[in-house]
């Protein structure tokens, strides 16, 4: 079944195709929560590096503010990635790929690495 279009606006989830199996719908459920706890970690994660982490101020700074902004990211992205997983169920299509797992780990290898040079900028003061 394919998606009613009416008036040119997107159809909300439970006017499309057919509910799922009510245990897709709540393992999509799970994955999206985990994104939010991952999103809100990051957020955290900023917030203790700005405060926390010995070093130049400006490369602190700016590391907090990229976890801030990336945990923001991710937060709005998990939902939008739950909503496509849900409507694709509905509508008995494939998944949509994510590029979510892609986005956490190229953003902790970044946040990895200056926190690395953070600490060894430290070490040699």
């Amino acid at each position: 079944m394919d998606e009613p279009r009416s008036s040119g606006r997107r159809p909300r989830l439970r006017e499309v195709g057919e509910s799922p199996d009510y245990r897709f719908t709540l393992a999509n459920e799970r994955t999206f929560l985990a994104w939010v706890r991952t999103a809100l970690a990051m957020m955290a994660a900023g917030v203790a590096v700005i405060r926390f982490v010995p070093g130049l101020t400006v490369i602190r700074h700016g590391l907090g503010f990229l976890l801030i902004g990336i945990g923001g990211l991710l937060a709005a992205a998990s939902y939008r990635h739950w909503e496509r997983n849900e409507r694709a169920m509905r509508l008995g299509r494939e998944l949509p790929q994510s590029f979510i797992p892609r986005l956490v780990a190229g953003s902790l290898v970044l946040a990895a690495l200056v926190a690395l040079a953070l600490v060894i900028v430290d070490l040699a003061d």
